[in-house]
């Protein structure tokens, strides 16, 4: 176990209470990985004074940032197909093309395993270096159990080599794999088939589906949640991205975790969360990329008191995007969020959207995890874009390298 530690001489954003909860001079004490207490230096306990040291040099700190929606293994890319969207290409054409989603399965199937860790390493050292230190990665490129199994596999190990917490959530309802073409049924079947393997593996933190027109049924939906709540692991969903499926109000009813994208959600997908805590997790680089124009309804999910968390939702189709803090900052232009709901919505809020109540914050009981900025104040982290100010990571009151 690590000693009692102290880290000193920092202004702190704990987000604690309604405001940034800033705390000029300010000080953490910790001890084996959690805070054990947060305040001004000229309140530190007396067993503060016999702490090992560590000078934060003046810097603004705030929570370690969390990335609760990702699709982070995946083989090859699609900046081909980018290109053919942007010259005027529609979605089937690019499909008739061998674009889409099915190329990605392609690609990841005939990746080896360290072929897979190797590139979603590249890709997760990019957001690590941003202040990233939790971090969910789904599945859902591989739809067949032992493309699937890899790709879970890989991020179990991505989690293991670095200093970095990754949740690992299934997402085999993900789009329909080309040897179940004409039977969704029964591919929804299969899914339901894998999820215990993969849970005795201890591959799966939480089961995602994609319930769309393009997707997955609220039936169909509604299967795989059964065959999750008997094994007891949570749900989530990806809802009302390109229309209204009642798929947040269905995920409500199991509890869910979060519902994610939602730029057509309901007044009753809106009363369901609330009712449920469920998180709204906003996805401002596929809106981009999509060039969407409906927005999710914010001001209708902040009057409901719906926590709103914010991601970077990267996957190599809808949004390449490898910066948790553009995406914040993203959701202040595009949807109107304030810093603070922003700020919030990467750290307090996407822990929640996980399952994760330890963390998001800086206060006693939390783990110790934080990033020192080279900021003045914690609004300057959905103002600069395209600069990374991180200068130091803490994760489990272990320094990161």
């Amino acid at each position: 176990m690590n000693p009692l530690q102290l880290w000193r001489h920092a202004r702190l954003a704990t987000l604690t209470g309604d405001d940034w909860g800033l705390v000029d001079d300010g000080a953490l004490l910790t001890e084996g990985d959690r805070i054990t207490w947060v305040g001004p230096m000229s309140a530190l306990p007396e067993a503060g004074r016999h702490a090992q040291a560590h000078d934060l040099g003046g810097r603004l700190v705030t929570p370690g940032l969390i990335d609760c929606h990702t699709h982070l293994v995946y083989g090859g890319h699609r900046a081909r197909e980018a290109e053919m969207r942007l010259n005027g290409a529609s979605y089937e054409a690019i499909a008739r093309a061998g674009g889409g989603i099915r190329s990605t399965v392609a690609a990841t199937r005939a990746a080896s395993e360290g072929e897979l860790l190797a590139s979603a390493a590249r890709r997760l050292d990019a957001l690590m270096a941003e202040g990233v230190t939790t971090l969910e990665i789904k599945s859902g490129y591989g739809l067949s159990l032992e493309a699937e199994a890899r790709c879970l596999r890989v991020a179990r190990a991505l989690g293991a080599d670095r200093r970095i917490d990754v949740r690992t959530t299934f997402l085999g309802a993900h789009a329909l794999p080309p040897e179940f073409e004409g039977r969704s049924d029964d591919y929804i079947r299969a899914v339901c088939d894998w999820l215990p393997a993969l849970h005795a593996q201890g591959l799966v933190d939480a089961v995602d589906a994609f319930c769309e027109g393009i997707g997955f049924t609220p039936a169909q939906t509604r299967r795989v949640f059964e065959a999750a709540q008997v094994l007891g692991l949570p749900v989530k969903l990806h809802a009302e991205q390109l229309s209204d499926q009642g798929g947040a109000a269905l995920a409500a009813s199991f509890g869910a975790l979060s519902c994610d994208h939602l730029e057509h959600l309901s007044a009753d997908g809106i009363r369901a969360m609330k009712t449920a805590g469920t998180v709204a997790v906003l996805l401002p680089g596929a809106f981009y990329m999509l060039r969407e124009t409906r927005l999710p309804p914010i001001a209708a999910l902040r009057e409901a008191g719906v926590p709103m968390a914010v991601s970077t939702d990267h996957n190599p189709g809808t949004s390449p995007g490898l910066s948790l803090l553009l995406a914040a900052h993203m959701a202040c232009t595009f949807f109107r969020l304030t810093p603070l709901e922003a700020v919030r919505g990467i750290t307090a809020h996407a822990a929640r959207a996980l399952g994760l109540r330890d963390r998001g914050q800086l206060s006693a009981g939390q783990r110790a995890d934080f990033v020192a900025w080279d900021l003045e104040h914690p609004n300057e982290l959905t103002y600069w874009f395209g600069h990374n100010p991180c200068h130091r990571v803490v994760v489990g009151a272990q320094e990161r390298p």
